[in-house]
């Protein structure tokens, strides 16, 4: 999760419903649904992986041999990470916003892409321990980043043709036309938000985030109780 960027959360809770509230909800009666701000690194994480104590379980992945990380939730009866940021002697996750985009997907309705490298390592992680029980243990490739098991490397390649890392602004069953995809994009950059498609280490305000927290959060349950998480650990 973000820990200081607020504009991201005005556009969620104020901005974007009031503007778009049809994209902006999916019942008949045009409620909009809140959410926090966030970036998630991975869904489908079994209760039974962290038990009754879901706190001491995220305290005990050793994201210490990254050298940088991130993460955020999905949806069905299981958990997801998110969260946003990185504390520069344990990570060297950053995010930074590309573009404005839409998919026909209620979840991705519309959203803004985010760098896949500047996450990738804390998702792999997230990932790994999360879902597929590889691991963390990691080599380093010639350029010193990060190589996962086969399973975390297959998901991570799938995840990023399909979606990939990205900050959810709208849920909504109303499909977003080009016309109106513009008209968001340009309220987004209204709000102070920086878009570039150009990954970079280093942005000016407005264009992502390093530093911030994870959160746990169980996604079988309303979209409003999201805000809710299990455990948060400190980046």
């Amino acid at each position: 999760m973000p820990s200081t960027f607020s504009p991201c959360s005005l556009l969620i809770h104020t901005t974007l419903p009031a503007r778009f509230p049809r994209e902006a909800a999916s019942s008949a009666r045009v409620t909009p649904h809140f959410f926090p701000a966030h970036v998630t690194l991975t869904s489908e994480i079994p209760p039974a992986r962290y038990g009754d104590e879901p706190q001491a379980w995220l305290d005990g992945v050793d994201f210490s041999s990254l050298g940088g990380f991130h993460s955020r939730s999905g949806s069905g009866s299981q958990s997801g990470l998110s969260g946003g940021g990185i504390d520069t002697h344990k990570v060297t996750t950053v995010v930074r916003f590309e573009r404005v985009e839409s998919q026909d997907v209620f979840y991705r309705r519309c959203f803004v892409r985010v760098g896949f490298e500047g996450v990738r390592a804390l998702a792999g992680v997230a990932r790994a321990v999360g879902v597929l029980g590889e691991g963390v243990e990691v080599d380093r490739d010639p350029d010193g980043g990060v190589r996962f098991g086969e399973g975390t490397e297959k998901w991570l390649s799938s995840w990023r043709a399909e979606f990939g890392p990205h900050l959810s602004l709208m849920y909504g069953d109303e499909p977003i036309s080009e016309e109106t995809l513009k008209e968001i994009t340009k309220v987004v950059q209204q709000a102070g938000v920086k878009l570039s498609d150009e990954e970079t280490g280093a942005t000016e305000e407005g264009g992502g985030w390093d530093g911030g927290v994870i959160w746990l959060v169980p996604t079988d349950k309303p979209i409003s109780e999201w805000g809710k998480p299990i455990a948060t650990r400190q980046l």
